[in-house]
């Protein structure tokens, strides 16, 4: 294999070419001539021993190399920039994406460790449902995630085990003859549907009353004493 480097300026004219679709557009968005993006692919092509990029007169498009390539030369030019950024003294970002259903009372502990180990990073935290979020992670919009683990993903590890339980507000009674009002998220939610298929299995008959943009929001449904809902313990409110 050759060990010889890929030259930066041939990778970044590569994809620039396949995101726009045009030689022309790609030696505008380089400020170079279309002549010196047309040699920068060849000298890549050359170096890779395989063509990138099918040209017609038509058209621009990807050969089955080339969409191959294109992701890892993405991340070759993501890498050097972030090697730029640090050696610039730039403030260095952490993006965590955290499920509703975790992001308890500990958060503010978690922020000011991250904090504590380096006082320059720029951390962003996301809050939302543990499906939206792995999304958002695979798409590498989020460096990492914290989630309700998930059937069918083996690219994690498990950081706690933890129960849910049924919660109502004190004093609150169940009338036997009325279906269960229940308080949940919106769908989707791994929650809820746990809870729907406790109480199906159960035979027991239930009704949405209340539907919460977090779990705050249910947590606080359930204290008003509008029914009940599935929470971990650690996530209730006092009282």
């Amino acid at each position: 294999m050759n060990s010889r480097p890929l030259d930066l300026d041939a990778v970044q004219a590569f994809v620039r070419i396949a995101e726009l679709g045009s030689f022309t557009l790609a030696a505008e968005a380089m400020q170079t001539t279309q002549a010196a993006v047309s040699l920068k692919l060849k000298r890549l092509e050359d170096r890779l021993g395989f063509r990138l990029i099918e040209r017609t007169p038509r058209y621009v498009e990807l050969s089955a190399s080339g969409a191959a390539f294109l992701e890892h030369a993405r991340e070759l030019l993501e890498a050097h920039d972030r090697a730029l950024s640090a050696l610039a003294g730039g403030r260095q970002r952490l993006t965590i994406g955290i499920s509703d259903h975790v992001a308890g009372p500990e958060l503010p502990t978690l922020i000011a460790r991250m904090n504590a180990q380096d006082p320059e990073l720029l951390i962003e935290i996301r809050i939302g449902s543990s499906g939206e979020l792995l999304q958002s992670f695979d798409r590498r919009e989020l460096d990492t995630v914290i989630v309700r683990l998930h059937a069918g993903r083996s690219d994690g590890q498990v950081l706690a085990e933890e129960k849910f339980g049924w919660f109502a507000a004190p004093g609150w009674q169940h009338r036997a003859d009325e279906p269960l009002p229940l308080a949940t998220l919106a769908e989707p939610c791994g929650v809820r549907a746990m809870a729907a298929q406790c109480l199906d299995a159960a035979a027991v008959p239930w009704q949405e009353i209340f539907v919460g943009g977090g779990v705050a929001a249910v947590a606080a449904a359930v204290m008003a004493g509008l029914g009940v809902a599935a929470l971990a313990p650690r996530m209730l409110p006092f009282g």
